[in-house]
């Protein structure tokens, strides 16, 4: 994990620099007031991009959900959406083919592989671990009920009970009694 840090700690230093160089740079080839309304034209071309494959993602994702289905894809799509949307507002040209990359369907489809393959070796390795709730699954840091509480693993099964029979029951009366 410190690794990770230590990446996003670098991108934080470097890309700003990288981003300004390229804005002075563009500037003195084309102006400043052409490289100014170039920066907002993308922004807006951008956003109505985002607006427009995030739509597409939700519907693919509640015809999904509505199938009994879990929208994986879908959900790893609208994050690479939402992050290419980030990187579109961030100013500078560097941030903007990156998030416009992601904003291509035949690209996305590339960057989700290697999202959800690197989510799943976090999940064979341990270091992330997956959750079921219903039909749908968390994936997130994960300490085991051994480890949290130092003891052993009890397997168990539960049953549903009617909640008035179980306060008759707790307080000595049964159906019959009544």
């Amino acid at each position: 994990m410190e690794s990770m840090a230590g990446v996003i700690l670098v991108l934080f230093l470097v890309v700003p620099f990288v981003e300004i160089y390229g804005v002075i740079q563009v500037a003195q080839v084309i102006g400043t007031p052409e490289t100014i309304a170039l920066m907002v034209l993308v922004a807006i071309a951008g956003a109505w991009l985002c607006k427009r494959e995030g739509l597409g993602v939700v519907r693919r994702m509640n015809r999904q959900i509505a199938q009994g289905m879990l929208p994986t894809g879908e959900l790893a799509d609208g994050f690479l959406i939402l992050l290419a949307g980030a990187l579109m507002l961030t100013p500078g040209f560097l941030t903007d083919l990156l998030g416009l990359v992601l904003l291509i369907p035949p690209t996305r489809v590339l960057a989700r592989r290697v999202l959800l393959r690197w989510l799943h070796q976090r999940v064979e390795t341990g270091s992330y671990g997956a959750a079921s709730v219903g039909r749908f699954v968390w994936f997130g840091p994960v300490v085991s009920s051994s480890a949290r509480f130092g003891g052993d693993v009890i397997d168990a099964e539960s049953e549903e009970v009617d909640p008035q029979a179980a306060t008759a029951a707790q307080s000595g009366r049964s159906e019959l009694d009544r």
